[in-house]
């Protein structure tokens, strides 16, 4: 299963940048998947609703299931968030996992900059940042620059990397 991730500063463009490129890539006969990291506490499910019950009761996983999708709950009450590793060999290997953020882990990725957040390039500190889509022109980079809306471009670019 090829690895690629999307990383970048919050408000860069990176959901956008990968909800723009599924398509594409399925649409060349990838099979793909995304991990996504989230840096708050968050929570898919709802009060009130059983499976939240279950958690709430102390459950360690909560599995809910339909006829068109389920999903896997899993409580992290007092261990280490799982690493990228751990999280990737839950998964159904696919052709493609494309993951969003987790920034620092050594996979290769493509960093999405806008100048306008005001935040430094990654790149720079980087070595697994192997090119840099951006809604404006950057220059003097070791890396292949890509305009930010060039889906085309960067599907061919992820394509090539495997």
């Amino acid at each position: 299963m090829q690895i690629f991730g999307l990383a970048g500063w919050s408000g860069s463009g990176k959901t956008t940048l990968i909800v723009n490129l599924i398509p594409e890539l399925v649409g060349r006969g990838l099979s793909v998947s995304t991990m996504k990291h989230a840096h708050h506490e968050f929570d898919i499910d709802q009060p009130g609703k059983d499976s939240y019950e279950h958690r709430q009761a102390g459950a360690s996983e909560v599995i809910i299931s339909a006829s068109k999708r389920w999903a896997l709950m899993h409580e992290v009450r007092n261990e280490n968030e799982p690493s990228v590793e751990e999280l990737i060999s839950q998964m159904t290997p696919v052709d493609l996992l494309l993951v969003e953020g987790f920034k620092w882990h050594a996979h290769p990725k493509m960093e999405i900059h806008r100048p306008a957040v005001g935040k430094p390039l990654l790149q720079n500190n980087d070595p697994e940042i192997i090119a840099v889509a951006s809604d404006e022109k950057l220059t003097n980079l070791s890396v292949p620059v890509f305009d930010l809306n060039d889906i085309i471009g960067i599907a061919d670019f992820i394509i090539k990397k495997r």
